[in-house]
């Protein structure tokens, strides 16, 4: 009969001990998250270079620390700052251990980071482009691009000089004679003349 009681005494302390096993196993938790909201909303949000969504957006997140958020929206500027997440009390060693473990409720860590973003300048394209060369120049990877083409002038003759006119010396008379045409000295073709009788070709 002292038998049968000590193992009926020794498979209940095999339960109890079991089930204080699931019940430690399962108790103690601390859920860490993180939201990011913007003013404007609708911003795209990169935690550590990781998308994570636009605001405004939640997030878990495991270890504490700086984080690099960067904010990116149309006509605004892109916003990027370090957020520190310093660690809570019941964080720190030892106590990290009783309340990741041992704790027997669920500890919510909740972070909120509001930004606001300012809209951005318009920039006239001139001065783009010109940046983009002092980049380009800076970096000195890249050899300079050819001049921009330019339009085509027309193409207006001009007209040739005419020579100024020749005088001649005055005669006895007193007159003045014009100068000699350019065709004045030239004589018409000679033709084929009959000579001698023989007609011509």
């Amino acid at each position: 009969m002292s038998s049968k009681i000590t193992g009926n005494r020794s498979s209940v302390g095999f339960w109890a001990a079991l089930c204080g096993c699931l019940v430690v196993a399962a108790a103690g938790c601390v859920q860490r998250r993180m939201t990011i909201r913007s003013n404007p909303p609708g911003a795209l949000v990169y935690v550590d270079d990781y998308q994570i969504g636009t605001t405004p957006v939640s997030n878990d997140f495991v270890y504490y620390g700086t984080r690099k958020i960067r904010l990116v929206k149309d006509g605004y500027e892109t916003l990027t700052v370090r957020q520190p997440f310093p660690i809570p009390w019941y964080e720190v060693f030892p106590l990290d251990f009783v309340t990741e473990n041992i704790w027997p409720w669920e500890i919510r860590d909740e972070r909120v980071v509001d930004l606001a973003m300012t809209v951005a300048a318009s920039t006239p394209p001139e001065s783009v482009v010109a940046r983009a060369e002092q980049a380009r120049l800076a970096a000195g990877s890249l050899p300079a691009p050819p001049p921009l083409p330019m339009a085509p002038q027309p193409v207006v003759p001009r007209p040739i000089p005419a020579p100024p006119p020749q005088m001649l010396p005055p005669s006895a008379g007193g007159l003045t004679l014009p100068p000699p045409s350019p065709m004045q000295g030239l004589q018409p073709p000679r033709q084929n003349a009959p000579s001698q009788g023989i007609p011509g070709l």
